[in-house]
């Protein structure tokens, strides 16, 4: 099947609607292997828009394709979920290591947070765990 025909139906196994640019975006972010701020993605796609960029990264978040990052860069970022990932917390809680000399956010998914229980009357609705330090490329 071809990157278009696979974005196509990732695209559709969350019931967004396949749009031309949805689908550039979802491409462009496959081809990513760290998470992307708007500007990055505005960058990337010549020809695009921020509103559109913008309401094209809620739509996927909304739905489940992506995940937001805040890595304390002040930029949130975002990144593709796994086709098994439901957003839900606890459970799709992972790890992101954010490198702040070439200002870069992984995601770690294998490496998951230790479950905890908050105090009494305490109610978590999300969580964000981020490791700040150096990628390989920035330690040598």
């Amino acid at each position: 099947m071809s990157q278009t025909g696979e974005s196509e139906q990732r695209l559709l196994s969350r019931k967004i609607q396949p749009t031309a640019m949805r689908l550039r975006v979802l491409d462009c972010m496959v081809q990513q292997d760290s998470a992307v701020s708007l500007s990055d993605l505005e960058k990337l796609l010549t020809h695009s828009d921020r509103i559109t960029l913008y309401r094209t990264m809620r739509t996927f978040e909304d739905k489940g394709l992506v995940h937001q990052i805040n890595d304390n860069s002040g930029t949130t970022k975002f990144a593709l979920c796994a086709s098994d990932c439901s957003c839900s917390y606890p459970n799709d809680v992972h790890i992101h290591f954010y490198c702040s000399p070439c200002d870069t956010t992984y995601c770690m998914p294998e490496l998951t947070v230790p479950r905890f229980d908050l105090p009494q009357n305490f109610r978590a609705d999300s969580g964000n765990f981020v490791i700040n330090g150096r990628c390989p490329s920035c330690s040598k």
